[in-house]
């Protein structure tokens, strides 16, 4: 059985319906090849846009900051908040400036974050954090003190509405005998993981545990990502 959210007039596409999705299974996919996001909300009347990290459990979205943090602070009593993600996929070159374009997937939710509370839920909340990124990493670090914890302020969103959108492909611009001269396709654009560095004052001569053998180097970043995700 497919899920999927039901658009409202704030989640429905009006430009390009055709590339949009909201179904589940596609919006899923897009927030689980990423792990930086950006949280749009309205605090006395000005509009603000926070980049930060998040994760996601099935329909809900978890992400952190410093306790002190305006953000955290504002979101925590139920604010109603847009979150995105996008990735940029290719750069496509057409025969005229309108038409050149960008391939990319891309995820808007709405939903009203609140304060994750209570220093248990808290810790495992950020365990499952790094255990999203580091399979069994959790297990590999010393528990984190009751201090430590406190630092962090931890918010949730259950996602109310979703929508996703994605561009493939190359150029739709068709052909021009006046501009046969000009190249036109794809560029592809990606993100891939680089070689380990280590420490070299803390963990010379250390390995790295298994928790980092889905990071191979060369490999595309959102593969890894959604890999994980599974």
């Amino acid at each position: 059985m497919t899920h999927a959210f039901t658009p409202t007039a704030r989640s429905k596409a009006r430009r390009k319906p055709d590339r949009a999705a909201y179904d589940e299974a596609q919006v899923f996919a897009i927030l689980d090849a990423g792990v930086l996001c950006h949280v749009g909300y309205v605090l006395d009347g000005q509009p603000f846009v926070t980049p930060t990290t998040y994760w996601r459990e099935g329909r809900k979205l978890y992400w952190h900051g410093s306790a002190a943090s305006r953000m955290i602070k504002a979101q925590a009593g139920g604010l109603p908040v847009c979150l995105t993600v996008s990735h940029v996929d290719g750069l496509v070159l057409a025969r005229s400036g309108i038409s050149h374009s960008m391939n990319y997937r891309s995820v808007m939710v709405f939903g009203r974050a609140r304060e994750v509370e209570g220093l248990e839920a808290k810790r495992l909340a950020m365990s499952a954090f790094i255990d999203r990124l580091y399979p069994g990493r959790s297990a590999e670090l010393p528990l984190a003190h009751d201090n430590e914890i406190k630092q962090i302020g931890l918010v949730e969103m259950l996602i109310e509405e979703a929508s996703a959108k994605r561009r493939t492909g190359g150029s739709k611009h068709g052909a021009d005998e006046a501009q046969d001269a000009v190249w036109s396709g794809v560029i592809p654009i990606t993100t891939v993981v680089g070689r380990r560095m280590a420490d070299a004052d803390m963990s010379a001569g250390l390995q790295p545990s298994a928790s980092l053998a889905p990071y191979v180097e060369g490999a595309r970043f959102d593969d890894v990502l959604a890999a994980l995700a599974l």
